[in-house]
């Protein structure tokens, strides 16, 4: 089964299950789903971050400090959060991630967005991230992190992915 089959909830703007639909159909016609970000963190305290691969549906190529995806009908945020993280990082044992926080992420181009909860895991393990997913990958001290955040893409930059950017905003803003 390709991700573009992968059935998912539709939610409503409480997060209220409305109905299931494809991945791909979901996001074809911008319908509102739910989302896993999971910030990993090795013995170090460094946060993992990484590159998608061109080939990922939504943002190609863009940088991120969360691991994570949709979460599959039926399936809780939870349970998501701990997959996602497990398959993306390439190890299997990890901690249950901690949740944080949950918002609704609506992007400024139109769609109808996705439901976000946030969590943080310890990955202790040696992480050999998933290569359908990932195309680089270190892990990075906050204060590099900000640094490489704060160089737009026009300046050499990276290029960050949005919902990324907004859900560690608000990580940020929980813990100032």
């Amino acid at each position: 089964m390709s991700a573009a089959d992968e059935i998912l909830d539709i939610v409503d703007e409480n997060d209220r299950v409305v109905r299931r639909a494809t991945r791909g159909e979901a996001y074809a016609k911008g319908l509102r789903h739910r989302c896993a970000f999971i910030l990993a963190r090795d013995a170090e305290d460094r946060v993992f971050v990484h590159r998608r691969t061109a080939t990922k549906l939504v943002f190609p190529s863009h940088h991120d400090m969360f691991v994570g995806g949709v979460v599959g009908a039926g399936e809780t945020y939870d349970d998501a959060a701990l997959r996602e993280a497990e398959e993306e990082l390439g190890v299997s044992g990890l901690p249950r991630p901690v949740p944080l926080f949950s918002f609704l992420y609506e992007p400024g181009g139109g769609g109808q967005g996705w439901w976000s909860h946030v969590y943080e895991v310890r990955c202790s393990l040696p992480v050999s991230p998933q290569a359908e997913e990932i195309d680089w990958h270190a892990f990075l001290t906050e204060e590099e992190l900000d640094r490489r955040l704060a160089r737009s893409a026009a300046d050499g930059g990276w290029l960050w992915t949005p919902d990324g950017l907004a859900a560690y905003e608000r990580l940020r803003a929980t813990r100032a």
